[in-house]
């Protein structure tokens, strides 16, 4: 676990956290910006639009007042028509000073009113852009905790304890499908951990044993000579046998490095001289090397695990090879313990001819070429003994 055990985790969601805040902040500033200057415009619009219609009607009123006083004063006076018309005169003078005026007050006021608006609806945005970054913090924060929740607990986990899970709880959401994906990764490395341990174990058992036996013979051949040399090239043989075994399953398993047009009815054919071919077989896009140690595999296991006037059939059709013999019942829930490292099955010899690799082998095979393999046990009233079917995906079909 790191140093300082959630801290750390903690501190880096801090920071994730701090910037949804400023995100959550810097896009309502920006979008309150525009709503501001939007806002703005159409109030200065509609300001200047009331400012010019309250000063046409003052205008107007003006108007009328100066044609009345002008009219009442030249119809009073002896020389009425000359002195109304110096009177309407000086009205039309003084109503033009007055509509100057009037427009230039309208804009003064429409001015500072767009100024105070202005000053306050910016004050206002700030205010509410720092309250829009404490909310982002807060929200983000809820949305966070789970993360932080499932980054302390995946941090405790080692291959000691692979058996914990998140267990994320909550709606159905990307969090808790975040956690289900942890959690069934977490169960394909704890039973990856699992095989890997009981692969060691077998193969520490298997090592173990001819080299007992050589030590063994070795003891006895000290004081009686009595074959100590032929147990011994047994043993060495065994060994070898068990080292290729393994050489090969890793090959295998590290997947494939060059790819060729293979002809699965003639591997087939060349390792089971009675293989019943269909149409050729199919052209399988892989290693020749490989695919014939899978056909190799196969046919061996069958002969080696057969009784004594049994039968073996082989057959390649299309991109699947299956290969039938007969022999012991092997119990159904045991079919699948077969494809296991050092598994040979109940009542099968530990010390026989193989290494027990033979079908572990053929799976990672048969999965380094994009395909699987299955395993049927028959019963006793079909002869006993397995059908293994390997189907691979095929280019084409042999003519």
């Amino acid at each position: 676990m790191r140093p300082g055990g959630d801290a750390g985790y903690l501190g880096s969601g801090s920071t994730i956290r701090t910037r949804i805040a400023l995100v959550y902040g810097g896009a309502f500033l920006v979008l309150g910006t525009v709503l501001l200057l939007v806002v703005n415009l159409l109030v200065l619009a509609g300001t200047d639009d009331e400012t010019d219609a309250i000063v046409a009607r003052a205008n107007g009123v003006a108007n009328s007042v100066g044609n009345g006083v002008g009219n009442g004063v030249g119809n009073g006076v002896a020389d009425g028509v000359a002195a109304g018309g110096a009177g309407g005169a000086a009205s039309g003078a003084a109503n033009g000073v007055a509509v100057v005026e009037a427009y230039e007050l309208g804009d003064d006021i429409s001015r500072a009113a767009g100024e105070q608006m202005l000053m306050w609806s910016s004050l206002a945005l700030l205010v509410m852009a720092c309250c829009a970054v404490v909310v982002g913090w807060w929200t983000a924060g809820r949305v966070l905790r789970p993360v932080h929740e499932m980054t302390a607990r995946a941090a405790r986990l080692s291959e000691r304890n692979l058996h914990d899970r998140i267990a994320v709880t909550g709606p159905d959401d990307e969090l808790k499908e975040l956690g289900d994906t942890i959690d069934a990764l977490l169960g394909r490395l704890e039973t990856a951990f699992d095989s890997q341990r009981r692969f060691i174990a077998n193969a520490s058992h298997e090592l173990r044993t001819p080299l007992a036996t050589q030590r063994v013979a070795i003891q006895v051949g000290l004081d009686d000579d009595c074959g100590v040399r032929q147990v011994l090239l047994d043993a060495n043989r065994r060994s070898e046998r068990l080292i290729d075994g393994l050489l090969l399953l890793a090959r295998s398993e590290r997947g494939l490095a060059e790819r060729e047009d293979v002809r699965l009815g003639e591997l087939a054919e060349e390792e089971w001289a009675d293989a019943y071919v269909v149409a050729g077989g199919g052209v399988v896009r892989g290693s020749r090397v490989l695919l014939g140690q899978l056909v190799r595999n196969l046919v061996a296991n069958a002969v080696a695990y057969n009784v004594s006037d049994g039968t073996v059939d082989v057959r390649a059709e299309g991109g699947v090879l299956t290969v039938t013999n007969t022999g012991p019942v092997v119990p159904p829930d045991e079919v699948a313990g077969l494809f296991e490292p050092f598994r040979r099955g109940e009542g099968r010899d530990r010390m026989g001819p193989g290494a027990g690799l033979g079908l572990s082998i053929v799976r990672s095979i048969a999965e380094a070429h994009g395909g699987r393999v299955r395993a049927v046990a028959r019963g006793a009233r079909e002869g006993g003994g397995l059908v293994v079917t390997v189907t691979l995906p095929v280019t084409a079909t042999s003519a």
